[in-house]
């Protein structure tokens, strides 16, 4: 080919925690397919400081930015890269994968597929399963060959036939019905003994299966999606795609329709049909839905995750799930063990952050900035505690897109802090009556109401949007955050990327912010949470700012969960506030005046959220969506919980690939994509104008 000479340069390379990215000089060796780096180019004719294969490797752009990409070498090894512009990145990765296609398929054209094999695994201790076998077909051999042509011109490449991906579909779940008859092997194993279920060479056999019937997944999606491309424009609207996955309709969830039954279906419990089949027509419009907060109720759910036993008795399951990891490696698309779930989903660990909408409310009684300023990193600081669920770290369910979660605060005016001898004005009568829509005849109410709505906008990356507001007081919320998960050894780092803006519509004030990081620390013992990172709260219009630390422990010494900050006036650079202590536990905040005030967290009072039952949920709210996984959580029931939680998760795969074949483009329901950012379909800043507007037309 013409594209393939070699090529040379530097690049950064990530090398590791320490010492992070380091210019390397990197040669690309089209004739050996080899990608090696020196330390730098008068090296060059020393011995490469590294070498990857690239027969079978992977490359692949980052989503973190326009200039980082990888190089996955089918040996398992990983080169993080970074080139100077988007231009760069295009370059090298071109050449890489054209080097790699070229020299993976002259290794399929010299080494023809194996004759069956049959393997078994001598069983001991309590499990006496026979050995796996893998069953000789007669497609085996149409089954290694389906989309391998070699390219030459004119030669038309055969068009593949429906029948062969069935064939192939089949093939596979055979595959991984005996990987996973031999991952339960070796768990039957004891955990003492000359053979145990622990032996590091089992718990590698078991990451490396699971990791080929990956990637064979992945390689039958191509031949899915080259087949829907040839296919394109052929099949009518609403065909069932019997070659796709046998007996499964385009999805009511993107596309509006009659639900249908399958009878290959039957046999599974009924819960896990409704979870992986798309019930309830009617209900699934992707048009949004105005909740009335009257029909919402207080919450009495309960759930405290304190429980150590589940971690205690699946220690197996981490040590396995720890030989797939490598350090740095984005957890974004691994599948994490059931036990380690809190029984609710991250969009309503958000609304739990809003657990004191007092703090909340008060805000916007502040008599001057500097004051609305200091509530609100009050209201910032406290609202951490709250929204986690105990002591121990585990992991919120992960939203499938599409997925919404409501619930409303009732606060009586009374506890609310009110000014400090400002005399803000009050809503009007009239705006009262437009806004709250309180009946005729109604006494004014003696509480306010704060309003939530949160929505999974996007499934890769994983990006949530939440917005609350309070009408009677003039205020809200919206954000938008993208999950960002690390593995780090011994611990697994989450990055909150996204901005929060906070609307005081009362004084025209906007708070933009940040959100710190996130670590599970511990994972192999007793697990336990900490947050990291600076963050940042500015007020453009009244030059009031705010940074904040939260300090992750030293591994000598010092104290857990500390954190320290300081509000400023900016045109003087002046601080105004400085606050220091624990982020779950006590905070002191200091004044310019010289006064000081504890806050005790563990002693605020918590207002319980209030939801719809369960019955009144759309089927795609998260409580309802995810109730069969938290009931078999709750029951101590793992394999039952991972059953339904596979089934909301195959569903999502399907529903995913069907609208990137039949190109149906995702539609939310309550944000709208502004920028790089999300924004609420009818914020309060725009509901108000409006209101505003229509009364100075009747006057």
């Amino acid at each position: 080919s013409d594209h393939m000479e070699n090529i040379y340069g530097y690049l950064m390379k990530y090398t590791n925690l320490v010492t992070g990215w380091q210019y390397r000089f990197f040669v690309l060796n089209n004739d050996a397919g080899l990608l090696e780096y020196f330390v730098n180019e008068q090296s060059r004719h020393l011995k490469p400081r590294g070498t990857l294969q690239l027969a079978g490797a992977v490359i692949s752009p980052s989503d973190e930015d326009s200039h980082t990409f990888t190089v996955n070498a089918a040996s398992g090894e990983q080169y993080k890269l970074r080139a100077t512009d988007a231009k760069e990145r295009q370059h090298w990765v071109s050449r890489l994968q054209i080097c790699t296609q070229h020299h993976t398929e002259a290794i399929g054209k010299n080494n023809p597929p194996l004759k069956s094999r049959s393997f078994s695994l001598a069983s001991q201790g309590s499990c006496n399963s026979p050995g796996v076998q893998r069953r000789p077909s007669q497609n085996a051999i149409s089954f290694f060959n389906v989309g391998h042509h070699r390219l030459s011109s004119g030669k038309r490449v055969p068009i593949l036939q429906p029948d062969h991906l069935v064939d192939v579909r089949e093939m596979m779940s055979q595959a991984e019905g005996q990987q996973r008859d031999l991952i339960r092997s070796i768990e039957c194993l004891p955990v003492s003994g000359h053979l145990t279920s622990l032996d590091q060479d089992l718990l590698m056999l078991k990451a490396t299966s699971m990791a080929t019937m990956n990637c064979l997944n992945d390689c039958f999606h191509i031949l899915q999606l080259q087949h829907a491309s040839q296919q394109k424009g052929s099949l009518p609207a609403g065909t069932t795609i019997s070659w796709l996955e046998p007996k499964i309709s385009l999805s009511n969830h993107f596309k509006n329709g009659a639900a249908q039954s399958f009878s290959a279906e039957i046999n599974k419990p009924a819960s896990v049909r409704e979870e992986q089949s798309v019930s309830e027509p009617g209900q699934l419009t992707r048009e949004a839905e105005e909740i009335n907060p009257d029909e919402e109720l207080e919450d009495i759910s309960d759930d405290k995750e304190d429980d150590l036993g589940a971690v205690e008795e699946q220690r197996s399951i981490i040590l396995h799930l720890l030989s797939q990891l490598k350090l740095g490696m984005d957890l974004t698309r691994v599948v994490l063990p059931t036990f380690i779930l809190e029984k609710r989903s991250l969009l309503e660990m958000y609304a739990d952050f809003m657990s004191h909408p007092d703090l909340f409310l008060a805000i916007t009684n502040g008599s001057s900035p500097e004051e609305r300023m200091i509530r609100f990193v009050e209201y910032y600081l406290t609202s951490f505690h709250e929204g986690r669920k105990g002591a121990i770290a585990k992991k919120p369910y992960n939203p499938i897109i599409g997925e919404t979660f409501h619930c409303s605060w009732r606060m009586p005016k009374s506890e609310v802090v009110a000014d400090t001898g400002s005399n803000l004005s009050a809503p009007s009568s009239s705006e009262q009556g437009t806004l709250a829509k309180d009946v005729e005849g109604q006494t004014e109410l003696d509480y306010y109401t704060v309003k939530f709505v949160a929505e999974q906008v996007s499934h890769h990356p994983p990006v949530s949007g939440f917005y609350a507001e309070c009408v009677e007081r003039k205020m809200c919320v919206n954000a938008h955050v993208w999950t960002k998960s690390k593995f780090l050894g011994m611990s697994i780092g989450v990055t909150m990327v996204g901005e929060g803006l906070l609307s005081l519509l009362e004084h025209g004030e906007e708070y933009t912010f940040s959100l710190p990081c996130a670590y599970a620390r511990s994972i192999l013992t007793v697990p336990w949470v900490e947050l990291g990172g600076k963050v940042n709260i500015n007020c453009a219009k009244t030059g009031y700012s705010a940074s904040i630390n939260f300090h992750t422990k030293p591994f000598y010494g010092g104290k857990l969960h500390r954190v320290t900050g300081e509000v400023k006036q900016n045109a003087t650079n002046t601080v105004v506030c400085r606050v220091q202590g624990e982020w779950n536990s006590v905070l002191e905040f200091t004044y310019s005046s010289g006064d000081t005030k504890c806050v005790d967290l563990t002693k605020l009072s918590v207002t319980r959220k209030r939801v719809r039952p369960l019955e009144k949920q759309g089927p795609f709210e998260s409580r309802r969506l995810w109730q069969h996984v938290t009931e078999s959580l709750r029951d101590g029931d793992i394999d039952k919980a991972t059953e339904h939680k596979r089934a909301l998760e195959e569903r999502q795969r399907n529903e995913e690939r069907l609208r990137a074949e039949t190109e149906t483009p995702w539609c939310t329901k309550y944000f709208l994509k502004e920028g790089d950012g999300w924004v609420y379909h009818k914020p309060l800043w725009k509901t108000l104008s409006t209101v505003q507007a229509q009364q100075v037309d009747n006057n």
